[in-house]
């Protein structure tokens, strides 16, 4: 679920915006009124949406955006002719008076954009550090040297036990180097 905070510097109007959302079945964080609360939000997020109007109490929406963690993407509610100087900043704009169905299936597109990113991301291999590197192929040394196995064969053991045992690739290595010591 994609997390969706409204700044809008009306807090009658973020509420609405909010029951609109919660109503069509996103998942709303919270409501603000300025800029600095909808970026401590955000921190506290991993990722997700936040819907704002051209001027916060404290910022413009541009600040704003500048300040957002990364992972974040900026829906921009304003009238037709301030969208008219709105342009190259990586946000998404809708006009204001809304359409309610157009106001929907952007923010549907949009959290489906970012949960898009976020499951690929989950996905890749994490990176691991050259000490991390160097314990894996450690481990595969001494399965080597002990066992009388190849590299691949000692890296495929290493691979399934991790899978098996539901531990990390290193915390296995670790494993097979404690194991071996004693």
């Amino acid at each position: 679920m994609v997390n969706v905070i409204v700044a809008l510097p009306k807090l009658e109007e973020a509420k609405t915006i909010k029951n609109i959302l919660v109503r069509s079945g996103f998942h709303v964080a919270s409501v603000c009124t300025t800029g600095a609360q909808a970026i401590s939000l955000a921190d506290g997020l991993h990722d997700g949406l936040v819907i704002c109007g051209y001027k916060l109490e404290d910022m413009l929406y541009h600040e704003l955006k500048v300040f957002l963690p990364p992972g974040f993407e900026l829906l921009l509610l304003a009238s037709q002719r301030i969208l008219a100087d709105v342009y190259g900043d990586d946000v998404l704009c809708l006009a204001m008076p809304l359409k309610l169905n157009d106001f929907v299936n952007t923010v549907g597109m949009m959290t489906d954009d970012i949960a898009r990113r976020r499951k690929k991301k989950e996905g890749m291999p994490q990176k691991r550090s050259a000490q991390e590197e160097a314990l894996v192929k450690e481990a595969k040394e001494v399965l080597m040297d002990r066992n009388n196995v190849t590299e691949e064969e000692a890296h495929r053991y290493l691979q399934k036990s991790s899978m098996e045992s539901g531990t990390s690739l290193v915390e296995t290595a670790q494993m097979v180097l404690v194991m071996y010591q004693q």
